[in-house]
């Protein structure tokens, strides 16, 4: 208690700056979740895709990121244990020495250009200042289970259905001896898809925050009228173009990519909107933690109010990373992994996007940054093994392994250095 009111200002000042060093990360690696295949497909260029990005991961951050939110992140410690309760310092000097040890780690990922989980590194970061600052026992090692199988279900799950979407693609519509008409003819049903997708993903992870009073069954119920909408419109549009005798097989070809290129920016921009509405919580969670003990003088409240500076606080340190660093890790999931044209990111995107669904429909665990790469591999693999960078491939998944064990070691030793500055 001595030490909240006599080093409250000091604890703030760090917390917004250690926040933001946070939310940063988040910008710089994760915005690759919704942008990568864009960029490295063609469908958008670097410049307009961080633009986008930019408008959709602020929008989702600030105005769905919740004004109410879980300061202890992820439920991995409990609050109300006796030491906690009799030692509130304990704590902030933990959530202060997590969001330093997860932006320092993000830093050095996306450095690298590793696609690595924001979620897994902050989760690493507590669990390793809960289990040695405080004990063994105040760690939900169940939930930190759970957050270890996300590595196999999320990209499995995603690599199957991108395996599958793309070739459904190849099937219908490009290896068919004309894509064109074929095009015209199943494009409408991606398009019922895509519609779907983008409503549930945009209801489920972009504004469960903001209490809209839709449950799962409600929400599917509206992203399908929404995507008969979409393929009523897509059905109309593409009537509109005819065939042109004088044209060739190649310029069918490239005309059907484009059509592709169109409805993966969509979906990219439903990501975008969701991962900042979602993920900002990496950052202002544990910040919103210490500003909230600081503010009662020493009470350890679970779920706090987020003043809306909080909020702002994030939104503006992801645009700061996404606009600073972001190309890194956009590079590695648009190019790196294997040769993505707008077809094989439909397919990418699609299964990303059908995982969240998915995953959160029957309550699994899931990694957005595992997801999308996983979607890549499946689609990959769908063209035989040698489409691969299996180099690439080996180093990602090391940076996974790494994750939470780097997390942690970096939080005890931020730990213990800022109690022993602050005694």
């Amino acid at each position: 208690m001595t030490i909240i009111a006599n080093y409250g200002n000091v604890l703030l000042i760090l917390a917004c700056l250690f926040g933001f060093f946070m939310a940063w990360g988040v910008g710089a690696n994760d915005v690759a979740n919704a942008m990568g295949t864009s960029v490295g497909s063609g469908a958008l260029t670097i410049r307009q895709a961080i633009l986008i990005a930019v408008l959709l991961e602020f929008t989702g951050a600030y105005l769905a990121g919740g004004s109410v939110t879980e300061t202890i992140r992820k439920g991995i410690i409990d609050p109300s244990m006796p030491l906690l309760v009799a030692n509130p310092d304990l704590l902030v000097y933990g959530m202060l020495a997590s969001l330093l040890a997860a932006g320092t780690w993000l830093l050095v990922a996306t450095n690298f250009g590793w696609p690595v989980s924001t979620t897994h590194s902050i989760v690493g970061a507590i669990v390793g200042f809960a289990a040695v600052g405080i004990s063994a026992e105040a760690v939900s090692w169940g939930k930190v289970g759970a957050i270890v199988a996300s590595w196999v279900i999320s990209p499995l799950m995603s690599g199957l259905f991108a395996f599958f979407i793309f070739l459904s693609v190849q099937r219908l519509i490009l290896n068919t001896e004309n894509p064109f008409r074929n095009a015209k003819r199943f494009m409408p049903v991606y398009m019922l898809l895509v519609g779907f997708m983008i409503s549930m993903v945009t209801l489920i992870k972009g504004l469960k925050h903001i209490g809209l009073p839709l449950d799962y069954i409600e929400s599917i119920g509206l992203s399908l009228v929404f995507g008969l909408i979409i393929m009523f419109i897509g059905r109309k549009a593409l009537a509109n173009i005819k065939e042109d005798a004088r044209a060739d097989q190649t310029f069918y070809f490239s005309s059907v990519e484009k059509v592709f290129g169109v409805m993966m920016i969509f979906t990219a921009c439903a990501m975008a909107f969701a991962h900042g509405s979602n993920d900002v919580a990496n950052a202002v969670g544990p910040l919103a933690a210490v500003v909230s003990v600081v503010y009662s003088g020493g009470e350890i409240i679970s779920h706090a109010a987020v003043p809306p500076w909080v909020l702002l606080l994030g939104a503006v340190g992801i645009v700061a990373g996404l606009a600073t660093w972001g190309y890194k890790v956009i590079a590695t999931i648009g190019s790196h992994i294997t040769e993505l044209t707008p077809s094989r990111g439909f397919a990418a995107e699609l299964a990303a996007a059908s995982t969240v669904v998915m995953a959160s429909g029957l309550g699994l665990p899931i990694s957005t940054t595992h997801t999308l790469v996983g979607a890549v591999l499946g689609v990959g693999l769908a063209r035989g093994i040698g489409a691969l960078n299996l180099r690439v491939i080996g180093t990602i998944f090391m940076s996974w392994l790494i994750t939470l064990p780097a997390g942690a070691i970096l939080a005890i030793v931020f730990f213990h250095t800022l109690k022993l500055i602050f005694g």
